[in-house]
């Protein structure tokens, strides 16, 4: 994070969303919905230093392992904060996908908020109001409101993609400037947008980078293999693998250790997934440890021309998402079977397995068996055997605090009901 001094910012996370799967493992300013995620966005936009977040309880612990702020903690954050001084605390709304620059610059006493929902996007407040605000979340009487009817507030999994082209352009704008080499031998440069490659990447000769529309950023660590095309705005992220002929096309993200081929479009995959094979996958958001068989292929675009009608999740009502293009998410450690086909709009929930012919439509919940014999609870024991193994091909195992998160999730009935 930026900084580590006193005068910083609390980020928080009021509840009032439903980012489906995205936010069942990560608080919201922890989800990749750009090339960063929202808490590096804000973190870098600001220009003040992080002090604390406030996240749902039952992500606290995860969120301690992943960030070394004070997590829940109102007496660690307002002092980092600067509590006490006459600047006030500025507190922002983790949902904030797209951050001002002048928030850091807002005057003790004014609150932002969302003109349509009246839910906060920022404030800086004195110290009694400071303490008031934490845990209601709401403009404390007497503070003088500004609302904005910029849209820059995620409440559902579709606002991602519909703010997608901005915050990328956003993120790369600021990555641009990181150290670069030189266009390697025999690598096909289009354009003239920035071209950022990281001196320890790899692009191959006869790789295809399309500056014409936007810019690219290659990560440390990143290997493009011979043939692929990647057109900007795009990010490829730290020690990710585009493979041989693999076409990314404009407004793609791809998160740490994420393995790309086939056919990607306006797609933000948070880290860690597998889609190597050939199948198209567009306009959709991708979680850690997802795995995409050979072929699987989705959706983003109904035979009507018509508005997409989508689920956050399974359970939920569904919402008009006013998008056309609209693909699908896939939850964390969910695992697809070769040529699974994804209908429009569709999602996937956290731990999901699915081997079926027939296509996923609608919602699929967290921790199901999907077989053309039906649906079934995904026994946790197995789910585990079969994370730690994904996980243990990268470097890593689930930690207690996940492994603890993912059986909350699973539910207690899951060892019961074998699949």
């Amino acid at each position: 994070m930026n900084g580590s001094g006193n005068d910083g910012a609390i980020v928080f996370d009021d509840g009032l969303a439903d980012l489906g799967p995205m936010t069942d493992l990560r608080p919201a300013c922890l989800v990749r919905t750009g090339a960063l995620t929202t808490l590096e966005r804000i973190d870098r936009t600001i220009n003040a230093p992080i002090a604390g977040l406030f996240v749902p309880d039952a992500l606290a612990a995860i969120t301690r392992e992943l960030i070394e702020l004070p997590v829940n903690d109102a007496a660690a954050a307002l002092r980092r904060a600067g509590a006490g001084s006459p600047e006030g605390v500025l507190f922002v709304s983790g949902r904030c996908l797209l951050p001002a620059h002048d928030i850091a610059d807002l005057p003790v006493g004014r609150v932002i908020v969302e003109e349509a929902t009246g839910h906060v996007i920022a404030a800086r407040l004195n110290d009694a109001d400071a303490r008031a605000f934490i845990g209601c979340w709401e403009a404390p009487a007497g503070a003088t409101v500004t609302r904005t009817a910029t849209p820059c507030l995620a409440h559902r999994p579709w606002d991602v993609i519909r703010l997608r082209d901005a915050t990328i352009a956003h993120d790369l704008a600021l990555l641009a400037h990181s150290p670069t080499q030189d266009l390697p031998p025999g690598v096909l440069s289009l354009g003239e947008h920035e071209l950022t490659i990281a001196p320890d990447a790899t692009v191959y000769p006869t790789a295809v980078l399309d500056l014409e529309h936007g810019p690219i950023v290659i990560e440390r660590g990143a290997v493009v293999r011979p043939g692929a095309v990647i057109c900007g705005p795009a990010y490829i992220g730290p020690d990710c693998r585009v493979i041989d002929h693999a076409l990314v096309k404009a407004n793609t993200a791809l998160g740490p250790t994420t393995r790309v081929g086939g056919e990607v479009g306006g797609t933000i995959f948070q880290g860690f997934a597998n889609k190597v094979h050939e199948g198209h996958l567009g306009d959709s958001w991708v979680g850690e440890w997802a795995n995409l068989g050979a072929g699987t292929t989705n959706s983003n675009l109904l035979n009507t021309y018509s508005e997409v009608i989508a689920r956050a999740a399974h359970g939920r009502g569904r919402e008009r998402t006013g998008l056309v293009f609209y693909g699908c998410v896939v939850g964390d450690h969910v695992k697809l079977a070769i040529g699974t086909r994804i209908m429009t709009g569709a999602v996937i929930g956290t731990g999901t397995m699915v081997s079926r012919s027939a296509p996923v439509t609608d919602a699929l919940g967290a921790f199901r068996w999907a077989t053309d014999e039906g649906e079934k609870p995904f026994r946790f024991t197995k789910f585990m055997e079969v994370a730690r193994a994904s996980m243990a091909r990268r470097g890593k195992e689930p930690s207690a605090a996940i492994e603890g998160r993912l059986h909350e999730i699973a539910g207690a009935s899951s060892d019961r009901d074998a699949t």
